[in-house]
């Protein structure tokens, strides 16, 4: 008989709470649900719901994440929510249960972005097996998600990584106007099973030069594998991307081309200053003097 052991963490004043199991319980993917109706088929979620002050929930492989309302602090209840779990698990409690194809039912979340002309939408499932941008409608024909979200009147650009779709809008609406719209779009979209690509974008990413990662020389191999192992991962949080472009060795001076919430965001110049700039030039020192987007 499996013996679960939780602990519960949390920073004074924050909305999240971290429980953390010592055994796998979830799924690989999070998945995030925002009501006890979204939790369906999953019974240790909706019995979270049942606790008033429970706002929103994101259960993962070890991982329980709760969002509270601010009508306590978690200091008041977390060790007590912590020993419902434990007992929960404990007992049998069934978390997730099986379906049909072992399908989870899809739920998807807005997160807004340091660009205030970008929301991010997250699924709790996989949606493209690498990042794709589409300017506009006539990019998007092999992207059926992204031909249909440039129907929206307001949609100007859209951004697609692993499991969320980042989406920049013209300035004729404000977010708040439309989000829930666009949001509820993209899970129907997802849980009726269309197909998000048609065509899978290329597997070795090609620079503005068409050149592979392979065919790079050692310094600019070397920015590559900074860019991806310490700023991708970052940025990617916010909803955007960064894709090496060029490197001149003369100027030490390194192009990079900015995507999805990234581009044409207002912070991006101090991002590429503070942020990457000084990364590469500590990393590599004597070989980088600037950053250069060369999109904005």
């Amino acid at each position: 008989m499996k013996i679960f052991r939780l602990t519960a963490k949390c920073e004074k004043g924050e909305r999240w709470a971290n429980f953390e199991v010592d055994q796998t319980i979830g799924p690989k993917e999070i998945s995030h649900f925002k009501n006890i109706d979204e939790a369906k088929g999953a019974p240790l979620i909706q019995q979270l719901f049942y606790l008033p002050f429970v706002k929103s929930v994101s259960l993962s492989e070890t991982t329980i994440r709760v969002e509270r309302f601010d009508i306590l602090e978690w200091e008041e209840v977390i060790e007590e929510v912590k020993e419902q779990l434990q007992t929960y698990l404990n007992d049998g409690g069934v978390v997730i249960e099986a379906q049909r194809n072992d399908k989870i039912p899809v739920s998807v979340y807005a997160e807004s972005t340091p660009n205030p002309a970008v929301m991010k939408f997250v699924a709790n499932k996989p949606l493209v097996p690498q990042s794709v941008e589409f300017k506009n409608i006539d990019e998007a024909k092999n992207a059926p998600l992204a031909q249909k979200l440039f129907h929206f009147p307001f949609v100007k650009e859209v951004f697609l990584d692993t499991n969320y779709v980042s989406i920049t809008k013209f300035e004729i609406t404000e977010w708040d106007e439309v989000v829930m719209e666009v949001r509820e779009f993209i899970r129907a979209f997802i849980e009726e099973g269309n197909v998000i690509l048609t065509e899978a974008p290329a597997a070795i990413e090609l620079n503005e030069n068409n050149q592979t990662v392979e065919n790079l020389n050692a310094t600019e191999q070397q920015i590559v594998s900074i860019l991806d192992e310490y700023i991708k991962p970052a940025v990617a949080s916010d909803g955007g991307n960064i894709v090496f472009d060029s490197y001149d060795e003369v100027e030490k001076e390194v192009h990079v081309v900015l995507q999805g919430a990234c581009s044409g965001c207002p912070s991006s110049t101090f991002t590429l200053k503070n942020g990457i700039e000084t990364m590469l030039k500590e990393m590599m020192p004597g070989k980088i003097a600037t950053v250069v987007a060369v999109n904005g």
